[in-house]
């Protein structure tokens, strides 16, 4: 199969006709065997039962369907393990992403040989206020954390080679930072494209200003996890060792001045309360990075989602 179109879809009911039909004269213009996938995040409306209809005219049309709303993240997360297209595009379903760009993103992963090729919107339709400048914000403090030079890690519009959407896994809210997450998993190669933001044709958006601070706080979370994930030890043993030995250290001090050279006691001197503060926190961050090697080791899989229905 040429191509796997992952659409996760919420309260988006108006849209999906016009969708569906956009993207398959797309590939059809194209001669590409192709699959839509879309995946209803537990929607309020008729959204659904507009997939099951679709899918009854065209086959190509697949569906899930979540039992309440798990979030972007978990949307794309059941596309990728039923997407079988060589190359896997996902776009949101609210029509401000154009099918139209799907040719130019599969010959830049095919020919250029990215792993992902992430849309840039670059003329936006959002407000100023609300959207474009904190997107700037945070797209600037993702590249430099991250050291992935995108300048629309959010963009929904994307193409990925098969093999990454099958070798990360997509949680949380961490559909932000793919391209991230597959740079942890080993793949290198990000590409960039200038494509089309339309203007919302139906509906309003399903984002709030609190998507800004979560984002912030998933990256710093993302980050952590990405490098001590396999090994929290790593992490947490060395600060409290460190925290541990600073303490011990002035606790001998003290000792060695209370028996020598000064007959005031230890409790007396406020030094004594700092070792024992630090002896006690470095005692438990080791503790924490103990704990967190064994949750790492046996922990159970964490994307399980609830799938009320599935079409094909």
């Amino acid at each position: 199969m040429d191509i796997s179109v992952i659409v996760p879809l919420y309260n988006e009911e108006e849209s999906l006709p016009e969708l569906e039909a956009w993207i398959r004269r797309v590939m059809n213009e194209n001669n590409y065997s192709y699959e839509v996938i879309m995946v209803d995040d537990g929607s309020s409306d008729n959204s659904w039962p507009v997939v099951q209809d679709l899918h009854a005219l065209n086959p190509l049309i697949k569906g899930i369907k979540f039992q309440r709303n798990y979030g972007k993240s978990a949307a794309l997360n059941e596309g990728f393990k039923m997407a079988k297209g060589d190359v896997v595009i996902t776009m949101d379903a609210d029509l401000q992403d154009s099918p139209d760009e799907i040719p130019e993103l599969r010959r830049m992963v095919l020919e250029g040989d990215y792993d992902i090729v992430s849309g840039w919107k670059k003329k936006r339709y959002d407000n100023t206020l609300s959207k474009n400048i904190p997107s700037k914000i945070y797209n600037a403090a993702t590249r430099k954390a991250s050291g992935i030079y995108l300048h629309d890690f959010n963009c929904g519009l994307k193409a990925y080679k098969n093999k990454v959407v099958k070798g990360i896994e997509v949680y949380g809210e961490m559909h932000r930072y793919i391209p991230l997450i597959a740079k942890w998993s080993g793949f290198k190669k990000f590409g960039e494209k200038v494509v089309e933001h339309r203007p919302r044709k139906y509906g309003v958006t399903k984002f709030g200003w609190n998507r800004f601070i979560n984002g912030l706080l998933d990256l710093a979370s993302i980050m952590f996890v990405g490098k001590f994930r396999k090994n929290p030890m790593h992490f947490f043993g060395l600060w409290g060792t460190l925290s541990f030995l600073f303490g011990f250290i002035v606790f001998l001090y003290l000792a060695i001045s209370k028996f020598f050279f000064d007959e005031t006691g230890m409790t007396q001197r406020p030094l004594f309360f700092i070792a024992l503060v630090a002896m006690v926190i470095g005692s438990q961050l080791f503790l924490a990075g103990f704990l967190g090697e064994l949750i790492s080791r046996n922990g159970p899989e964490r994307n399980h989602y609830l799938i009320e229905d599935k079409i094909n």
